[in-house]
């Protein structure tokens, strides 16, 4: 029997809801006003929390913002039931980035809790019911309405000392992004499972038994054995692999398929392409389509704020690296259609709008940033410019990025100046933050060790020389994580707003239903997939057309809420068809 709310005092006009268990079967609400005061509480039983909450989510401009301990655990069974949230705080991401800012010099004063201080957080499968039985699962954090209460009230008063203004869009931000981490989840990437045994049937050759190898792979394992004159090498094995190569001259230090195509011999295009399907065989293969490809949709888990950069991470599935070649399997239901769209070029832009260097702003204006750099003269080709580029990000010192970086400062000094300072600073032991304020995490007790006895009278030459590696990787960590951090935050807007402006629109009646999609997501457009700088809509096809306005209309409005005016594109290739495949 459903349990009637019990109100103690009114929840009018309440800024916050703060949701918490009060035993297995109740959950309670606590109502708090923009400086964080309760006024109003009541407890619900938890068959009612969808409506409940769904309701106070309504999209309402006076609506509260849900506050709740982990995202992932809590929306489930909501959209489930087909009800959505429109906007909350999640107290486990928040506290991350507050923890790591108040390590900063001159950073939030914040003590980090151990009961919060969860790296990662994967939801848990099998029935929504799973909400109510985690005070065990590892790695959760805690979920009772007290702990949320005293957990919200540190973070309030950290987000409102002076200087904390990006700080608190960004665990805005990083909220949004677990509601759409969890949404994606639960509606599943149209996936033809047809069309993928299609492909690897046409790639690898017919379905092997299991812990069979495909054929095709099979023969070019062959052709390789013979060609590197050791019939009985594995090729899968990569010291064995290293070896059977040095005995056929071919004096590689590793595997990869750049260092094998600077040498000549036979045997290495073979064994590029034997590679390329050994692994399409392992990671998406016949295995992984009955693993994880059900009622026409992918449904893998993703994390938010899984890397230490900002980046999404994931839980199975490799949602994160789908091949190119199986995108063609990703296809829309029965009247309707896929809004795919990625960002051209999207850290060097970033780079250049964190740095105000307008002369890269002015190479960035088009779809092509690499074009741009060398018609300003950097360098000549667009090949070089790409090279150039990755290695001013990341930190190149050597070979062909080495020599080409410096010419990208004196073209675009504001830009180098702030990615050479960022490596400094790593190179010192200091913490470097992103356009918002993400902090990146300080060096470890046996780097900070390495480094000072290196600079004792007892090291020797050799000793000196690990430290100054080590300090030139840190450096090169630093240097990468305030423009890749500062892209993430740029992509977290792009689809928090992205996601707002979907909401707001609706298909017209006699619209096929995308059931597998689930109840919140059946009738509407809804964020299918994302990929860092890439995102997917599977929408009813009259709607394809508004909703790739909203995808170019959100892309834009990220670009100006975290840079203002300054004058950096961010163009998208956008395509709207049946499949995610290009071409």
């Amino acid at each position: 029997m459903r349990a009637s709310a019990v109100t103690s005092r009114s929840t009018d006009a309440a800024r916050f809801l703060v949701v918490g268990l009060t035993g297995r079967n109740l959950v309670a609400l606590v109502s708090l006003d923009g400086r964080g005061r309760e006024t109003g509480r009541r407890s619900v039983a938890r068959d009612v929390l969808a409506d409940v909450l769904g309701g106070a989510g309504s999209g309402e401009t006076t609506a509260p913002r849900i506050v709740w301990g982990d995202t992932a655990r809590w929306y489930r069974d909501i959209l489930a039931r087909g009800r959505r949230v429109e906007r909350c705080h999640d107290l486990r991401l928040c506290h991350a980035i507050l923890a790591a800012a108040a390590h900063r010099p001159g950073g939030v004063p914040f003590a980090p809790a151990a009961a919060w201080s969860v790296a990662s957080h994967v939801p848990l499968e099998g029935a929504p019911d799973a909400l109510f039985e985690i005070d065990d699962a590892p790695g959760s954090v805690p979920q009772g309405i007290d702990d949320a209460l005293a957990e919200f009230a540190r973070q309030l008063d950290a987000l409102s000392m002076p200087g904390a203004g990006g700080l608190r869009r960004l665990v805005a931000a990083e909220s949004a992004g677990a509601l759409i981490g969890a949404e994606m989840t639960a509606a599943g990437l149209p996936w033809d499972a047809v069309a993928h045994d299609g492909i690897l049937r046409t790639v690898l050759g017919p379905r092997p038994p299991a812990g069979g190898v495909p054929s095709m792979q099979a023969a070019l394992g062959a052709r390789v054995r013979e060609l590197l004159g050791d019939p009985a090498v594995s090729l899968d094995s990569q010291p064995k692999l290293l070896r059977a190569l040095h005995r056929a001259g071919v004096p590689v230090q590793s595997t990869g398929r750049w260092e094998l195509r600077e040498h000549r011999h036979p045997a290495i295009e073979p064994l590029i392409e034997y590679k390329k399907l050994a692994r399409l065989a392992s990671a998406n293969g016949w295995a992984w389509l009955d693993e994880w490809v059900h009622d026409g949709r992918f449904r893998p888990a993703y994390v938010p704020g899984g890397v230490v950069t900002g980046r999404w991470a994931s839980s199975g599935g490799g949602a994160l690296q789908i091949p190119r070649s199986l995108r063609p399997a990703v296809r829309a239901d029965e009247g309707w259609l896929l809004v795919c769209a990625d960002v051209a070029q999207l850290e060097p832009r970033v780079l250049a709008a964190m740095a105000g260097d307008r002369a890269m702003a002015d190479a960035a204006r088009g779809a092509d940033l690499y074009a741009g750099i060398v018609e300003r003269g950097a360098v000549t080709t667009r090949d070089e410019a790409k090279v150039a580029m990755l290695g001013a990000m990341y930190g190149a010192t050597s070979g062909e990025s080495g020599r080409l970086v410096p010419r990208l400062r004196r073209v675009f000094p504001h830009a180098m100046a702030l990615v050479d300072a960022a490596a400094a600073t790593g190179e010192r032991g200091g913490v470097v933050t992103t356009w918002w304020g993400r902090t990146s995490p300080p060096p470890s007790h046996e780097w900070r060790a390495l480094q000072s006895h290196a600079h004792s009278a007892d090291a020797d030459p050799a000793e000196e020389a690990i430290a100054r590696r080590a300090a030139r990787d840190r450096g090169r960590f630093t240097r990468n994580f305030v423009v890749q951090g500062t892209a993430a935050e740029w992509a977290l807007v792009w689809l928090a707003d992205l996601r707002a402006r979907l909401r707001l629109l609706t298909a017209a009646p006699g619209t096929p239903s995308a059931s597998a999609s689930g109840p919140a997501f059946a009738h509407v457009p809804h964020l299918v997939f994302w990929l860092h700088d890439e995102v997917i809509v599977h929408t009813p096809e009259a709607l394809a057309e508004p909703v790739a306005g909203a995808v170019r209309e959100a892309a834009a409005s990220a670009g100006r809420l975290l840079f203002g005016d300054f004058p950096i594109d961010f163009p998208l290739d956008l395509r709207v068809s049946r499949t995610a495949g290009k071409g």
